[in-house]
């Protein structure tokens, strides 16, 4: 449909247009779309439902990674892997594509814990970035980003700038946009690229933990995304400093509206375990109250 929607009072459905769509090794693609009214509400931790093409019924999940409300576009990485991805992955600027969001609960920022520690694993790389953009914004807040891949980043790695006390000896390897930023960040592998750390990225973010003093560590929050088994050792890592966690979900999806239930996750409440819908209910959660 032309223009956009309200849904829900809060969801948008927006007829967006590619303006530029950047391959990257390992199938990985960056998607910058002109979808202002998004764009006007997306926040760090949300993301979008996107008909990947014509000739596909079900839309696809993808976690925005960048928006600049002023310009009005969103930026979304992905991964080509499946029927969807890889027929988005085709289609080139001024292609419209309809786009449903932003969905979902974003992350909360906590002026009383500034020194945040990012953990981004591979296609949970994109909301720590966003992430950052809102710490900027917000000020008096001192990220560290880590993040860690399997596959080539989707950017060209080069030596940080940046000083990041505590990091091991030879893990050097950083996002540029981030130094650009003046934000410290570093990278971990275990396929032994250049720079990187050679292991676990919780494994590199347990090490800096312990290089804190006390009184630092006392400021730390940490905020994640990323693949299960990541997000379950952030959680580990945060219950061994007593440090609060968040965590965004990633669970296969049909509406992402809450419609279905496909996507429903074990959480602790205070009325004892229940069900709830990772795209409605979360992404985002309090890593304490997660069944892994």
């Amino acid at each position: 449909m032309p223009g956009a929607m309200t849904h829900r009072d809060t969801l948008l459905v927006e007829e967006a247009e590619i303006l530029s769509h950047q391959a990257h090794p390992g199938e990985q693609y960056i998607l910058r779309l002109k979808a202002p009214r998004i764009a006007q509400r997306a926040r760090a931790g949300s993301f979008v439902h996107i008909k990947c093409d014509p000739r596909l019924p079900m839309r696809r999940p993808l976690s925005i990674m960048r928006a600049d409300a002023r310009a009005g576009w969103i930026e979304l990485l992905y991964r080509a892997f499946g029927d969807g991805t890889r027929l988005l992955s085709g289609h080139g600027p001024g292609t419209r594509l309809s786009v449903l969001g932003p969905i979902g609960r974003p992350f909360t920022l906590h002026p009383e814990r500034p020194r945040a520690l990012l953990i981004g694993g591979g296609v949970g790389i994109p909301p720590m970035i966003f992430l950052v953009e809102e710490m900027r914004r917000s000020g008096g807040y001192s990220p560290l980003v880590l993040m860690g891949s399997e596959v080539p980043f989707p950017f060209t790695a080069r030596p940080s700038q940046i000083l990041a006390p505590g990091m091991p000896e030879g893990a050097i390897a950083a996002m540029p946009l981030m130094d650009d930023w003046g934000v410290p960040s570093r990278l971990a592998s275990l396929q032994g690229y250049p720079g990187c750390f050679h292991g676990y990225v919780t494994d590199l973010a347990r090490r800096w933990l312990e290089a804190l003093s006390q009184a630092q560590r006392d400021e730390v929050e940490i905020f994640a995304c990323g693949p299960h088994p990541m997000l379950e050792a952030a959680a580990r890592l945060a219950r061994d400093h007593a440090l609060p966690c968040q965590v965004s979900l990633e669970e296969f999806m049909a509406c992402a509206v809450g419609g279905c239930a496909g996507c429903t996750v074990r959480i602790l409440t205070a009325d004892g375990p229940a069900m709830k819908r990772v795209c409605v209910d979360g992404p985002v959660f309090d890593a304490a109250t997660v069944v892994f």
